[in-house]
């Protein structure tokens, strides 16, 4: 796995440098780091030995959505809902509803359920447990730079913040399988459901002119491009740009991005969007390849010149579904790092 050698020593230095000035606060960072505080304070030294990193530690950019062993090699860093007293779950989980919104964290929710479904389907695997979700946190919470983790089969939330600033919410992964649970007491159940039909409305809206440019080829791809690379970049200009499409589509394309966006805490996510505004909405391009009929394999992408919102749902008989929100420069922090990192050695 890729490794962004100058991370470590970034992060230090902002620890040491980072100006107050330059950020605007964020009342969910506050409450993030008020709720990894409480959390802590509930843990034995053996849990938090599990749980807590420097925030320079190379687990920091370890991520991954697939459900890996629970034991031994391969196994995630960590500790995990499992491994903590019924009592300290409920911190754990009031540390993640600090940084999603109310949509987001049922989401999040329902995503771990599902590991149930997978569990009954699949002749009690041993491989699924609801519980196998693990917390890491990154430096002292409340501190000028710290960070922290929720991740496990299908979900993976990477949070940094510096001066009381969410500076990064990415990487954001949220997946689904079933992408629609079809029997059973839970039967209709579409976790991702806001994913999948808004851009299918987008990509059913267009005339044959702007299908032409959207939809990039007849065979979707087998998954999300950019896997859980550490760090990624533009999958190329292939698609209909944003000054393309009409002002109805342009308004669907908007939604599409405040799907993916909007899992974050509103203050966090309003931010985002207007850095996104900010580098130009005409320079975003919507790509979609596969079927365009609902139970069709399809992937699509939306890109913009620092962002990348991902889907693929080609698995399991198009009822599996992955979707991730990627920053070019940004992910775990990592802009922010360098431009202060490089701001302290030119005041030297």
């Amino acid at each position: 796995m890729k490794r962004i050698p100058t991370l470590l020593s970034l992060a230090a230095a902002l620890a040491l440098a980072l100006p107050v000035t330059t950020l605007c606060a964020h009342e969910s960072a506050a409450e993030m780091a008020e709720a990894a505080k409480v959390l802590l304070a509930s843990l034995s030294d053996d849990q938090k030995a599990k749980m807590v990193y420097e925030l320079t530690d190379a687990e920091r950019e370890n991520w991954h959505f697939i459900p890996k062993p629970f034991e031994g090699e391969g196994m995630r860093g960590g500790l995990t809902l499992k491994d903590l007293r019924p009592d300290q779950r409920h911190l754990a989980y009031a540390l993640l509803s600090t940084a999603l919104s109310h949509r987001g964290f049922t989401t999040a929710l329902e995503i771990m359920s599902l590991e149930q479904v997978l569990w009954e389907l699949e002749n009690q695997a041993p491989k699924r447990d609801t519980l196998m979700y693990y917390l890491s946190i990154f430096g002292e919470p409340g501190s000028k730079a710290w960070g922290w983790r929720w991740e496990g089969h299908h979900l993976a939330q990477n949070f940094t913040i510096a001066d009381g600033k969410v500076v990064a919410a990415t990487p954001n992964f949220f997946a689904s399988n079933p992408g629609e649970v079809r029997q059973g007491p839970r039967a209709g159940l579409r976790v991702l459901a806001g994913e999948e039909d808004v851009a299918r409305r987008l990509v059913q809206s267009l005339d044959e002119a702007q299908k032409a440019k959207a939809v990039t080829g007849d065979k979707a791809p087998e998954d999300i491009l950019t896997a859980a690379e550490t760090k990624v970049g533009p999958l190329g200009g292939e698609g209909i740009a944003y000054g393309d499409l009409n002002p109805e589509q342009q308004k669907n394309l908007k939604e599409l991005m405040e799907v993916y966006i909007r899992r974050v805490k509103p203050d966090v996510a309003d931010d985002e969007l207007a850095a996104i505004e900010k580098t130009g909405l005409d320079k975003i391009v919507f790509a979609w390849l596969g079927g365009i009929q609902k139970g069709d394999p399809h992937y699509y992408r939306v890109q913009g010149p620092t962002f990348l919102l991902e889907y693929a749902n080609t698995q399991n008989g198009a009822n599996h579904v992955h979707a991730v929100w990627r920053d070019f420069e940004g992910d775990f922090g990592r802009d922010l790092l360098r431009e202060h990192y490089q701001a302290h050695h030119k005041a030297e």
